[in-house]
């Protein structure tokens, strides 16, 4: 099942894409989705031979969940920093976000959470991959928000990206 499928996920992705680009539910477009969600990874498997194993199920739908969450709330946070904050009142701060992710895709992930996150964005990977730079905009405690960002997301990505 494997050499059939050697990345079901992009498989469901292309699949998922192809139906919204055809903008139509049919028998024959989801055929030729599913053509084409099966060819694409098979032709382009030997260009990802160290692919890490990504673990589908509960632990990406409740991270997926806690993002969307966190999405939705930070929204709120920055609409009423500002809306009822002045500028110099703000405390932004460079965090350095030492990373236990091995894989460059987990750490893309959590990049990208981050950048997603209204109030943080991810600026920086360090050359050996250990670090990350992460501008926040407003933070009282940068030992805390870098300890929040490692137990909320990192720890969650090394459980999907095993």
């Amino acid at each position: 099942m494997k050499r059939l499928f050697p990345h079901p996920g992009l498989t469901w992705l292309l699949i998922v894409m192809w139906m919204l680009v055809l903008n139509e539910l049919s028998v024959g477009g989801f055929l030729l989705g599913v053509i084409f969600g099966t060819l694409v990874p098979l032709f382009t498997a030997p260009f990802w031979p160290e692919r890490p194993s990504v673990r589908y199920g509960w632990p990406l739908i409740a991270y997926l969940l806690l993002v969307i969450g966190d999405i939705i709330v930070a929204n709120f946070q920055v609409a009423r920093l500002i809306l009822f904050r002045r500028n110099r009142d703000l405390r932004p701060c460079w965090l350095t976000i030492p990373l236990d992710l091995q894989s460059a895709e987990a750490i893309t992930v959590l990049a990208g959470t981050i950048s997603l996150t209204p109030g943080t964005v991810s600026t920086d990977i360090s050359t050996d991959g250990r670090h990350l730079l992460v501008h926040a905009l407003d933070t009282g405690d940068a030992g805390a928000e870098v300890a929040r960002i490692k137990s909320r997301y990192e720890r969650r990505l090394l459980e999907i990206f095993r």
